[in-house]
């Protein structure tokens, strides 16, 4: 008993990739759907944003007629303490009513990234957004709004804006070529699995070889049936019916 159980636990693998070879078609039928729906879904349902960026120079100057090596390094070290300066609620909430935005705080915040150029005392502001002309004017209210907080706040002499915000024509990539991909692979394995577990749950008995692998019955012989054969029986049945009834 103890060696039929481990005889059906056994998983052929030749088997399965075999079966997985007889449906070849049915897998990459499945993959290519799945693939066209999230493309589909990409395409129309994602909501294309696009980016405006504005970049603000900050010096903490000691002295008022020189710069010195430790106000760029002071500068430097400071500007994480700009960042969140930038992203504080006074900036977001005055930004808000200077655009007259439908808004809230939490959710202007999710639009803007701070970062800083690396070895550099400039902030880059990137403002995302549906409209690239609302992405500019907000990138531009923030830039404004945080530079007088900055030098209130902090006591800075002055910070300089580079350069304004930009209205972008492209937006940027919303992932279709990506989601597309994933949605074939995930089709194929999503057909694949159904098919494996499918034969695997599959006890009826198709073969020889499965009688006797899982009835223990060595068989003698086969009878082969076809629709050839059950036609000529048939038809042979015909005759001899008309045979006597004559």
């Amino acid at each position: 008993m103890d060696n039929n159980k481990a005889g059906e636990r056994e998983i052929d693998l030749g088997r399965l990739f075999s079966i997985l070879w007889d449906k070849i078609i049915l897998i990459i039928f499945t993959g290519a759907l799945f693939g066209a729906a999230t493309f589909l879904a990409s395409k129309f349902f994602i909501t294309p944003v696009y980016n405006s960026t504005t970049q603000l120079y900050v010096l903490n100057r000691a002295d008022d007629s020189t710069t010195t090596l430790t106000d760029l390094q002071t500068s430097t070290q400071l500007t994480k303490d700009y960042i969140i300066l930038v992203q504080s609620r006074p900036v977001l909430e005055y930004v808000i009513e200077d655009l007259s935005l439908d808004m809230t705080t939490s959710e202007l915040s999710d639009m803007i990234s701070v970062t800083t150029i690396s070895d550099s005392r400039v902030l880059q502001i990137s403002v995302k957004n549906p409209d690239p002309y609302r992405a500019k004017e907000i990138a531009d209210s923030i830039a404004q709004f945080s530079a007088t907080q900055i030098c209130e706040i902090m006591h800075i002499e002055d910070v300089e804006i580079i350069e304004e915000g930009n209205i972008a024509t492209i937006p940027e990539s919303t992932g279709i070529k990506r989601n597309t991909i994933i949605g074939v692979l995930l089709g194929i394995i999503f057909s694949s699995g159904v098919i494996i577990v499918k034969s695997l749950f599959d006890d009826t008995i198709k073969t020889s070889e499965d009688v006797e692998k899982y009835l223990g019955i060595s068989t003698l012989s086969m009878i082969p049936l076809c629709k050839e054969m059950d036609d000529g029986r048939s038809k042979l049945s015909k005759k001899k019916s008309k045979k006597r009834g004559k």
